[in-house]
């Protein structure tokens, strides 16, 4: 490997670990604004994140870009559906985040998030007409086994874990369809769903229930932060990634959840007991088969058995 490809490798490398890094100690930032509804933290993230895109396209001088896209959306009235449908389920996404880690279910937020690259190769699969070899396929078998056996247990669906996992998928794969860079998707997604945020907060406001007017600064400042805090580690994602192979983009995606657990168990002591033990050991073993398929050895293997069957036939 050459001196300048080293680098762009190793700048990849930091980029995309720093945006799971982030992602993982999220929770820390919402529960500091625990005071506030999980509906009125929802809206202020996303008023903000829009208003900081606008200064992140104003610096990095991307408003020609911007409206050639516009241009294009209205143009083709399926893309702005897309966006649409991409801006509704992250805000589900974001919500649901929210909630579940200001109501001490950052576990099940953890599980959703390893369950995630499971879910986006299964909505490939049965949207994309993505195909899935074998390894893939035990991958889920093993992982649904996992999900019913905490469904057996609690006598409940995981429903926060899953809604995650297929918004997050799901989102995933509108993002696909209109193929938008991540500041100028961030800025339309936000953009979508910012009339609503508004007429919210000026709702909360005009009833006396907004909480923002009465919390103290540091509070103020941590809501108004959440733009921040929402559009960085999605940018350092977006230059990452682009500079590391796939399979390393989804080695270090389970930073994240890894370290959402972690802080759930450790600093907020969510149970952790047998039924999430059998949970999580099938759910990290799926991965480890997921991962093991998309490594050359297997797709060796993989190859002389088809080529083996071809010869037969």
């Amino acid at each position: 490997m050459h001196t300048s490809e080293a680098n762009t490798y190793k700048h990849g490398l930091l980029y995309t670990a720093a945006s799971y890094l982030l992602w993982g100690i999220l929770p820390l930032y919402w529960k500091m604004v625990g005071d506030v509804t999980p509906e009125e933290i929802l809206a202020h993230r996303i008023f903000w994140s829009f208003l900081f895109m606008l200064v992140i396209l104003s610096v990095n001088r991307e408003w020609n870009n911007m409206l050639e896209h516009s241009k294009k959306i209205i143009k083709k009235p399926i893309v702005l559906v897309t966006l649409v449908l991409s801006s509704i389920l992250i805000s589900i996404n974001w919500f649901v985040y929210i909630w579940s880690v200001n109501n001490d279910r950052m576990i099940e937020a953890s599980l959703g998030y390893y369950i995630n690259p499971l879910i986006s190769v299964l909505l490939g699969m049965l949207f994309l007409k993505e195909k899935l070899n074998l390894l893939q396929k035990i991958s889920f078998i093993v992982a649904a086994l996992g999900v019913l056996y905490m469904t057996l247990h609690y006598g409940e669906i995981p429903y926060v874990a899953l809604t995650l996992a297929f918004s997050f998928g799901l989102y995933g794969l509108t993002k696909k369809m209109t193929k938008l860079s991540s500041a100028i998707g961030l800025t339309f997604e936000t953009l979508m769903v910012t009339p609503i945020a508004v007429f919210y907060l000026s709702f909360l406001a005009q009833k006396g229930d907004m909480l923002f007017l009465d919390v103290e600064l540091t509070t103020k400042l941590l809501l108004i932060g959440a733009g921040a805090a929402t559009a960085i580690p999605l940018l350092l994602f977006a230059s990452g990634a682009k500079r590391i192979p796939l399979f390393m983009v989804g080695i270090l995606q389970y930073i994240a959840p890894t370290i959402t657990l972690i802080i759930g168990v450790v600093i907020y002591n969510e149970p952790f007991t047998s039924t999430e033990v059998i949970t999580f050991t099938c759910i990290w073993t799926a991965l480890f088969i997921f991962t093991l398929s998309h490594s050359k050895a297997f797709r060796k293997i993989e190859l002389k058995l088809r080529r083996k069957k071809s010869v037969e036939l």
